[in-house]
């Protein structure tokens, strides 16, 4: 495979062709030679030409008032391949691409390398405007060349006289008395002077040769009149424009139009599409038709925009979006007037005031929230928060959700759902005036919060997977018209260490004098310890005190001494339970207790001794799993056993009577 070296360039007038000698040769063989003869053809090559690589560039002068989009600079190939710049002549070829380096111009640069003049003209400055420009010039084969010009645009010497508007319409009501300003005319230009050139006679108008007013010379009767008006140079009279004015005086009519209906108040659908018809007014007059009778919608900028005149009737112009904060902020009414005159003139108009509200339409369905995941510890208590869902709804109010869980609260999902969280939404009443809400009048939007309500096993339930009901209930006149989606929420469940209660020492021997019959004697307390997130620790004595001579008062052990006269020693088992829910678990501990009655010669003892014993007893430690249930469930339960009790008692009574 020959390839061209890189950075090697071809230039077929010099070099047309090249003769290659390879060799090749075999292990064993001997060793082939061949020529390759490669031939150069001269093509399209963007070369730069001295001039147009030049860091000087090139300077344009231009008049201020060239024609817009006229041609000012134009890039040419040249025969030999290379470019340059003329006034006039051929289109570039198509493999040139013609760009800008600089945007910051109002010049326009066109495909076959055109500069153009901008689309409005130039600025008429009396100063000189000078534009850079930076013109690049690249083929298919990535080869550019770039120059840059300046292009001066020349202060005018003489702007020409024109007119904005050549055509112009007006229309007055007879009885305007002379001197009175019917219309006005402009014109562009330099020392401007206004004069009429037709018609004639009868003079009936003349204008200010300076201002360009146009007065009526005596009292307007119902008339046509076609003006001719020259405008022109004060200094330079050929220099000039010509306009036409045409001027209609009709016929005054003494009484306002009638319409009905005389005013109009409506509520209108959110939904309702652009260019419905909300009302077709019907409005008379005594001398004129229906034809010379104008409507003409007026009000605020919000109405205007959203409502318009098509003839006598009102329409809708633009979607009535009840779901956003612009239309809150004008209490969801428009208010506006429909001007009905005579001939266009305000003194025989009549004056329709409207009122439209809008009504919501429940819409959109509420959006479950992106991520529902929530951990709980197996521990936790009955109505500890376990996470809030915080559902979304893009009708307005936003504020009007409500939760529920489908399946309810029990054993098998022991959790519930706040129907909803925050201040009620407020009730759907169409305002009477319309009040714009402050910010601070906002309503929260509502939350769910999920709790518990049941015991929790990390081993029976690694997780829940709750479905929670999002419903809107204020979106809509009808407060039957509803929707609602259903959200999945996971609940994991944190498993909590095992952690039996411990006590220091476990086994204890203890010896005490016996006080006077029917009284408290401390003996011992006892020193034990659980899990830190556990509820208090709780004590039974669960062995030894059949007679009942010992109790416990929380963790302090008391002896109740009695009539007995011989010593007796007492082997005690107190149980100790810790945790919360289901999860309780228990430790024992042994007691020995010498009791020395106070007739027996042995010295009286203030003190408590504590003793090991030499020989460890045999202690058996039993953990049994005890489900305690909640509040409610105790409470139904009492109330269904009382029922129970009741009817059977009932029952019996009637047997007994027959």
């Amino acid at each position: 495979q020959v390839t061209l070296r890189a950075g090697a360039e071809l230039d077929a007038r010099r070099v047309n062709q090249y003769t290659l000698i390879l060799r090749a040769a075999c292990p064993g063989e001997d060793e082939v030679e061949e020529r390759l003869f490669v031939r150069v053809i001269a093509g399209h090559v963007l070369r730069c030409e001295t001039l147009f690589a030049s860091t000087e560039g090139d300077v344009v002068q231009v008049m201020a008032d060239v024609v817009p989009r006229t041609p000012l600079y134009v890039v040419l190939p040249q025969p030999l391949g290379g470019l340059t710049v003329m006034g006039q002549g051929f289109p570039s070829p198509s493999f040139l691409q013609f760009r800008l380096q600089n945007g910051n111009t109002p010049l326009t640069l066109t495909r076959q390398g055109l500069v153009l003049a901008p689309d409005n003209g130039f600025d008429p400055s009396n100063d000189t405007q000078t534009f850079l420009l930076d013109i690049e010039v690249m083929d298919r084969h990535g080869h550019n060349c770039s120059r840059a010009l300046r292009v001066e645009v020349l202060p005018s010497r003489r702007p020409r006289v024109t007119f904005p508007e050549p055509h112009q319409a007006v229309t007055v009501t007879e009885g305007i008395g002379p001197g009175e300003v019917v219309t006005q005319v402009h014109a562009r230009g330099d020392n401007v002077r206004y004069a009429i050139l037709a018609p004639v006679a009868p003079v009936l108008f003349a204008i200010d040769e300076v201002t360009g007013e146009i007065r009526s010379t005596r009292r307007l009767q119902a008339i046509r009149a076609r003006l001719l008006i020259r405008a022109y140079n004060a200094l330079h009279p050929d220099d000039c424009a010509t306009a036409t004015v045409n001027v209609t005086v009709q016929g005054t009519d003494r009484l306002a139009p009638r319409c009905v209906p005389a005013i109009f108040v409506s509520q209108v659908p959110e939904t309702m599409s652009p260019g419905s018809t909300l009302v077709t007014l019907r409005c008379t007059s005594s001398t004129s038709t229906d034809g010379c009778l104008h409507y003409a919608l007026k009000g605020p900028p919000s109405s205007l925009s959203h409502f318009c005149m098509e003839g006598p009737q009102l329409k809708v112009n633009t979607t009535l979006d009840y779901d956003s904060e612009a239309m809150a902020a004008l209490g969801f009414q428009f208010t506006a007037t429909i001007v009905v005159t005579v001939g266009g003139q305000p003194r025989q108009s009549t004056r329709v005031p409207v009122l439209v509200t809008v009504t919501p339409v429940n819409e959109f369905r509420p959006v479950c929230p992106s991520s529902a995941t929530f951990t709980v510890p197996e521990t936790a208590a009955f109505g500890s928060l376990v996470g809030r869902v915080a559902g979304t709804d893009r009708d307005y109010p936003q504020e009007s959700l409500e939760y529920s869980l489908e399946g309810g609260p029990g054993p098998a999902q022991p959790f519930s759902i706040d129907r909803r969280t925050g201040e009620p939404p407020a009730p759907f009443p169409v305002p009477a005036t319309p009040m714009a809400p402050t910010s601070s009048q906002q309503l929260p939007a509502p939350i769910g919060e999920i709790r518990v309500v049941g015991p929790l096993d990390s081993q029976q339930h690694k997780s829940y997977r709750l479905v929670v009901r999002l419903t809107d209930t204020h979106n809509d006149l009808d407060p039957r018209k509803r929707q609602s989606r259903l959200c999945d929420v996971s609940v994991r469940l944190q498993a909590v260490p095992d952690q039996l209660p411990e006590c220091i020492p476990e086994v204890q021997e203890l010896r005490i004098t016996a006080g006077s019959p029917g009284s408290r004697q401390p003996v011992t307390r006892l020193l034990c310890h659980g899990s830190p997130d556990s509820a208090l620790l709780t004590y039974t004595i669960v062995g030894g005190n059949e007679d009942g001579r010992f109790r416990l008062e929380g963790n302090t052990l008391i002896y109740l001494p009695g009539d007995r006269a011989e010593p007796q020693p007492f082997v005690l088992l107190v149980e100790v339970w810790g945790g919360s829910g289901g999860r309780r678990r228990s430790s024992l501990v042994a007691l020995v207790v010498h009791v020395t009655p106070r007739s027996t010669p042995v010295p009286a003892s203030t003190t408590t001794q504590h003793t090991t014993l030499q020989k460890e007893p045999l202690v058996v430690l039993q953990t049994e799993a005890v489900w305690h249930p909640p509040a409610w469930f105790v409470a139904v339960l009492t109330l269904s056993g009382v029922l129970l009790l009741a009817t059977l008692g009932c029952t019996a009574r009637n047997l007994l009577c027959r």
